[in-house]
């Protein structure tokens, strides 16, 4: 449950953690030492828009299956990561992909496949995005 009256600055986790609804400043379902740990590194979230997190903690400079074993242990960092553990439509995927790294590279590798396929857009066309969230 999210509180509708939330600064502009809340636009991507922290909300999570400071303002998540009016019983509980931080989502419970986070990790609770995770969670302490984005406090310190989100303190000044609001005078520093550059500010960012991993949302690998445990191995942000990797390739790896990492993410999905995270998921599990409350080491998320957006809503739509906690979604995708807890829907039934997409948890046997988080549970295949935590359990067996090679299962989760051969659907990456299936799906940068398809992407592949889709025409480029180019020039006037495209967009170059400076931000990603």
């Amino acid at each position: 449950m999210v509180t509708a009256d939330r600064s502009p600055y809340d636009t991507e986790f922290s909300y999570r953690l400071y303002n998540f609804s009016r019983t509980s400043p931080t989502d419970l379902a986070l990790n609770p030492k995770y969670a302490e740990g984005l406090k310190k590194l989100c303190q000044n979230y609001t005078k520093d828009p550059t500010m960012s997190a991993f949302n690998d903690v445990m191995t942000p400079g990797k390739f790896d299956n990492m993410y999905y074993q995270n998921l599990d242990k409350g080491l998320w960092l957006l809503a739509s990561d906690q979604a995708l553990a807890a829907d039934r439509r997409t948890k046997p995927f988080v549970e295949l992909y935590a359990k067996n790294k090679k299962a989760f590279f051969q659907a990456f590798a299936q799906v940068m496949e398809k992407l592949s396929t889709y025409k480029i857009k180019t020039g006037k066309d495209g967009e170059v995005r400076d931000r990603c969230d």
